[in-house]
């Protein structure tokens, strides 16, 4: 998901550059000088897309794959009765081999109400609590 994230903002910000490049003068006074303006304003959002989905693809680079957990730390998935947590980046739910995974940020109030819990304590978020059943 963070490899399709940065590839379409690179692309993005390839095109919205191309269409600057391409911007004809034109009769109609400040046209021309305005679309090269919104060309360039484009790519710089579409850059810090990339910038950002860069980022969040060290982060997962950063994740010790297979590591066994004693604590909720970054890189930690989660078992509770009803859910499934992976602490890595805020990407929300997705389908694991016909589980739901939440998949939520390190900074993420969830997280933070779980950060450094072991297994068989319990949390209590949005009134709703939690209890830790396995760590992986």
């Amino acid at each position: 998901m963070v490899q399709v994230r940065m590839d379409n903002a690179q692309e993005a910000m390839n095109s919205a550059h191309e269409s600057t490049l391409n911007e004809e003068k034109s009769s109609a006074g400040d046209k021309f000088e305005t679309g090269r303006a919104m060309g360039h304003l484009n790519r710089d959002m579409f850059a810090k897309q990339r910038d950002q989905a860069n980022k969040d693809m060290e982060i997962l680079n950063g994740i010790q794959a297979f590591k066994r957990h004693s604590e909720v730390e970054l890189g930690t998935l989660i078992y509770t009765k009803d859910k499934i947590f992976f602490i890595a980046l805020g990407l929300g739910k997705i389908m694991v081999e016909g589980h739901e995974v939440w998949v939520i940020s390190e900074q993420s109030p969830l997280a933070l109400a779980m950060l450094n819990k072991t297994l068989k304590d319990s949390f209590e978020f949005n009134a709703i609590k939690y209890k830790i059943n396995n760590l992986e």
